[in-house]
């Protein structure tokens, strides 16, 4: 991946400092002395399981409290949330309706970044970002589709497509290419990372294989038992305390 070194003089779409995340201030997951995530940049995290990867995403996320520092996202600084829409979260467990068609969940996210929350009616540019997410992660032939009858796979599509048509500044995505196959993945990497360069947002995603994080990330942070991978030693390190 290319990185964008020139968008590092530019403000930052998340800036965290002095932050400690987990859910016991006596025995905390994760410190991050200083990180800050640039419009255009995809920055991985990985590091084996348990060590606090889903939680620091769920605290940038707003989902979880720190235990101390400040966190900064979209010009919001915690506790103060971000604009409505601004941020795409993409979970593990994924948090579709089930028994909804593919087009109404794509549509939950376009009318979050595009629409009135009291507004009944979807608009006219809800109905075409959900038309075009679901385009691009190559779902349209399942368009009415519930989501109880696709694959573990197509459902991780929908979510993405779903972050798509908010048209957010940050998406965060946790392992959000499980499940896929090589084709399908690549595609769907390819469509995420086009959204971010062309639309100067920023991505972070939790990512367990660190073979494909480092083919991915401009930037990599790695929680590992405390350390730091020396092949990462550049990178922007992870205390972790376990």
């Amino acid at each position: 991946m290319t990185g964008n070194n020139e968008n590092q003089n530019s403000k930052p779409i998340v800036s965290l400092s002095g932050l400690t995340i987990g859910f016991d201030s006596k025995n905390p997951l994760v410190q991050v002395p200083d990180l800050k995530i640039y419009p255009g940049e995809i920055v991985a995290i990985t590091g084996a399981s348990g060590v606090g990867k889903t939680t620091l995403l769920r605290t940038i996320a707003g989902l979880v409290s720190p235990i101390t520092g400040t966190l900064e996202v979209c010009n919001s600084i915690l506790p103060k949330l971000p604009p409505r829409g601004s941020v795409g979260y993409i979970p593990q467990r994924l948090g579709l309706v089930r028994h909804a068609s593919v087009k109404h969940n794509v549509m939950m996210g376009a009318r979050a970044g595009h629409t009135n929350p009291h507004t009944i009616t979807p608009s006219a540019e809800s109905l075409s970002r959900t038309e075009d997410a679901i385009e691009r992660m190559g779902l349209t032939d399942k368009i009415d589709e519930p989501i109880r009858r696709l694959s573990g796979g197509q459902q991780r599509r929908v979510a993405t497509a779903r972050s798509l048509a908010q048209s957010p500044r940050l998406i965060m995505a946790d392992e959000f290419l499980s499940e896929l196959d090589e084709e399908t993945l690549n595609s769907v990497l390819f469509e995420v990372t086009e959204y971010v360069r062309s639309t100067q947002a920023a991505l972070i995603v939790v990512e367990h294989d660190v073979s494909r994080a480092k083919s991915m990330a401009d930037r990599m942070l790695v929680i590992d038992d405390g350390r730091v991978n020396p092949f990462l030693s550049e990178t922007t390190a992870l205390e972790v305390n376990l």
